[in-house]
C-alpha cells in the first residue's frame, strides 16, 4: 500500500462517490447471492447523517471507505469497501484499524461486524484480523455471520 493514502471524514457532498464505490466493491458478490448486496441497496444521502464514514484517498481517488456507528459498548462496522482495482494493497486492512483505534479512543471495548456466510474470503480476512464468529443468523435471503473483536482489558 502506497504511504500517501490519506483518510478524511465525509461530508454530505460524498454521498454520490459513497454509493458508486460502494457498488463496485460489492458488484463482484451479486452473482454468488443472486442479488444486490444490502451495502448497494442503501441510500447514502441519508446514511452520511447518521453514520460517520472514513474516506481513504490516495492520488486524489477515493479507494476505500469505512461506515461506523457505535452499538452498545462495541464499534459496529456498517460497511467496509474498496474499489476493485485497489483491493489486495492493504486498504481494507487500514481501514479497519483506522475503525479500531476510532473505537479504543472512544473508551469502546471492541468491534462488531457482520457480512454474507458465502463471501468466504471476507470471513477469512476478519478472523486474520482477530474477529470471531459469535453468532450466524439464518435470513430470508442468506445467512449473516456476526463476528466480533474485543480488545485486551
Amino acid at each position: 500500500m502506497n504511504d500517501a493514502a490519506v483518510l478524511r471524514g465525509a461530508r454530505p457532498a460524498d454521498a454520490d462517490a459513497i454509493g458508486r464505490l460502494t457498488r463496485e466493491a460489492y458488484a463482484k458478490w451479486v452473482g454468488l447471492i443472486g442479488r444486490e448486496p444490502l451495502p448497494m441497496q442503501i441510500d447514502y444521502a441519508e446514511a452520511v447523517g447518521r453514520h460517520r464514514f472514513d474516506l481513504l484517498y490516495q492520488a486524489g481517488d477515493l479507494v476505500g471507505l469505512i461506515e461506523t456507528t457505535p452499538e452498545g459498548e462495541l464499534l459496529l462496522i456498517v460497511n467496509v469497501a474498496v474499489r476493485p482495482d485497489a483491493q489486495g494493497q492493504g486498504f481494507g486492512k487500514r481501514l479497519l484499524a483506522h475503525a479500531e483505534g476510532l473505537a479504543a479512543d472512544a473508551g469502546l471495548k471492541g468491534m462488531r461486524l457482520y457480512t454474507n456466510q458465502r463471501f468466504v474470503e471476507n470471513i477469512r480476512l476478519y478472523g486474520s484480523l482477530g474477529y470471531a464468529v459469535e453468532r450466524t443468523e439464518t435470513l430470508e435471503r442468506g445467512v449473516v455471520v456476526h463476528m466480533v473483536k474485543l480488545f485486551a482489558p
